[in-house]
């Protein structure tokens, strides 16, 4: 019969949990406490107000309509300028512009009306979907 050899792993076990034992001690009188200065909790900042969006529908003859009202280019261009300049004097956002564009219309229309809107410094311009 052959014997067979094992390696007797207890006194490890014991060196293992002796070291642990040590380190559990050791570990926090090593680490002392660290002051941190944590910011303090303010007023909320004030709620902004989404304003009411603009809506210009442009129909198949290339008339313009803003907010249901038919309009020239150049009252356009006074609504879009007032309502920029109305949105960074109170430091609100801009209104969005809604653009509904009949299948029939003309790009040049379109065009034309984009050309108004950035002109007077319009940022956020959102497209409508056809029917």
């Amino acid at each position: 019969m052959a014997s067979k050899s094992e390696m007797n792993v207890v006194p490890l076990i014991d060196v293992l949990l002796v070291l642990l034992i040590i380190f559990m001690v050791t570990v926090p009188a090593v680490t002392g406490a660290v002051s941190l200065t944590l910011p303090q909790q303010g007023p909320p900042p004030p709620a902004l107000v989404e304003p009411h969006p603009m809506r210009l529908m442009i129909d198949g003859g290339g008339q313009w309509r803003l907010d249901g009202v038919p309009t020239s280019e150049r009252a356009l261009q006074q609504a879009f300028v007032a309502a920029v300049n109305l949105s960074e004097a109170t430091g609100q956002a801009q209104p969005l512009l809604h653009v509904d564009i009949h299948p029939d219309a003309h790009y040049q229309s379109m065009a034309s009306a984009l050309a108004v809107a950035r002109n007077a410094g319009m940022e956020r311009i959102g497209f409508v979907g056809n029917r």
